[in-house]
């Protein structure tokens, strides 16, 4: 028998509940006061620390709201909360809904929201059921303060998701399950894939037990955040990685204001150092933003470092397999509205490149901003190799004294044709090189020791 993915729907699918939206949309048509006792104080609460007791009282309250009413009066404020909720949606669950179409399985909401209040939510994000809270009627259609079957909460949940899985053949053996709550643990327990998604402390703490996977539907696939606070871990290596701790470079930093600060955004430079590390570091710090960054999987290939360059938002790149994968990860990021950030020249130019003028790139950026239509936004780096040149093992951190200008400039998104891979990605290239200092294009012979300095070990090819 095949299998399902079952997903919960408050603090999972979208950041917050949905509690706050439906009853705007109830209150805005007449069909509830405009707020219960201590309503608002609940919908923070859960917002803050998740599912709580007090929370599902209130839900279970809510059928002596609608006790009297016609059914079939709430489907305009269902609908039109439909709209509204629908555009929080976490990016990324929507991309693992569609995985899980694709790999045949049925997707379904399970939820302790009445089902006449989310169906069409649940319809318009391309569930194929819905298992919900039913509220019980007469026969004229109106609501009589009662629930029917299961309060699909906690083992209720469970009994509604067994009862799905019996009459559809569905195998929770195969199936996967996704929820925030501790009270979701049955049902997390009953299937052989399950996740905990931005979970609740107890749930954090239950899952780390039990070595489930934790993941956050508003970031990429593996990226890590600090259970309880919720903050990507890039954001800590961020502020690691400032300026101010490096005081063996001056850092002369313009230009950061032309990148987006939301929605997609494809962030691109030249390279000349190891140190350019840090120099992207600091532009995306100022940003506000977190990136995606591509990365030579020789770096993700290293034991303990590669698992940590992955869980702080890094993409690894096996240029041997064509770089497909990396690719597709990098397009999932902007897809999800992420920033992603590359070097187009993919390694650090050697001998006579290094000096070219010109400056040449792969054509990875050009193509994922023809296929996203994200902002391409350019950074020109100038001196990160006078603190780390190639030669070096290490950087020059000793240089207290007359630190080198580390200059960078980020200029205004490039203005593409998206016919032309190769074409566009000249323009990238030139753009970048509009932002280094009139030396960088200068045609000039260089000596044997800025040669060396080049390679590694300060070596040319064929000295020993």
């Amino acid at each position: 028998m095949p299998g399902a993915a079952f997903f919960d729907l408050d603090r999972t699918l979208l950041q917050g509940g949905t509690g706050p939206h439906l009853s705007q949309a109830m209150v805005d048509l007449g069909l509830v006061p405009r707020s219960l006792p201590g309503q608002g104080l609940l919908f923070k609460a859960f917002d803050l620390v998740g599912e709580n007791l007090p929370s599902i009282f209130l839900a279970r309250q809510a059928t002596l709201v609608a006790r009297g009413k016609d059914s079939h009066s709430f489907d305009a404020a269902a609908a039109n909360a439909a709209e509204v909720i629908a555009e929080l949606v976490h990016p990324f669950a929507l991309a693992l809904i569609e995985q899980h179409k694709a790999e045949g399985r049925m997707v379904v909401m399970a939820t302790t929201t009445p089902e006449h209040l989310i169906k069409p939510l649940a319809d318009r994000l391309g569930f194929d059921h819905v298992l919900a809270t039913r509220y019980g009627t007469k026969d004229d259609g109106r609501f009589d303060g009662s629930i029917r079957g299961p309060f699909v909460w906690s083992t209720g949940k469970l009994s509604a998701v067994r009862h799905f899985a019996v009459q559809n053949d569905i195998d929770l053996r195969e199936s996967f399950a996704y929820s925030d709550s501790i009270f979701d643990v049955p049902l997390l327990e009953a299937v052989g894939s399950p996740a905990a998604v931005n979970p609740d402390p107890r749930l954090t703490m239950y899952a780390v037990a039990r070595r489930w996977p934790i993941v956050h539907f508003d970031v990429s696939p593996g990226v890590f955040k600090v259970p309880v606070v919720g903050i990507e871990l890039q954001r800590f290596i961020l502020e690691g990685l400032r300026s101010t701790f490096f005081p063996c470079a001056r850092f002369d930093i313009e230009g950061v204001e032309n990148i987006p600060r939301h929605g997609p955004v494809i962030l691109v430079g030249n390279h000349r150092s190891y140190f350019d590390v840090v120099a992207m570091a600091n532009v995306v710090r100022r940003s506000g933003r977190t990136a995606r960054v591509l990365g030579k999987k020789e770096l993700f290939d290293v034991p303990v470092l590669g698992s940590f360059i992955s869980a702080a938002g890094g993409i690894r790149v096996d240029r041997a397999e064509g770089g497909q994968v990396s690719y597709d990860m990098a397009a999932l990021a902007l897809e999800g509205g992420e920033m992603v950030g590359l070097l187009p020249e993919g390694t650090i130019p050697r001998g006579e490149a290094f000096f070219d003028p010109v400056l040449k790139g792969k054509t990875g950026a050009a193509r994922l901003a023809a296929a996203s239509r994200a902002p391409v936004i350019p950074v020109g780096m100038w001196g990160t190799e006078k603190v780390w040149p190639r030669s070096s093992k290490l950087p020059n951190l000793l240089n207290l004294s007359n630190p080198p200008t580390v200059r960078i400039r980020v200029g205004e998104p490039v203005e593409l044709k998206y016919r032309s891979p190769a074409a566009d990605t000249k323009r990238i290239m030139a753009a970048i090189s509009d932002l280094l200092p009139p030396e960088s294009r200068e045609q000039r012979v260089p000596t044997l020791e800025e040669l060396r300095a080049t390679y590694p070990d300060g070596r040319l090819p064929g000295e020993s």
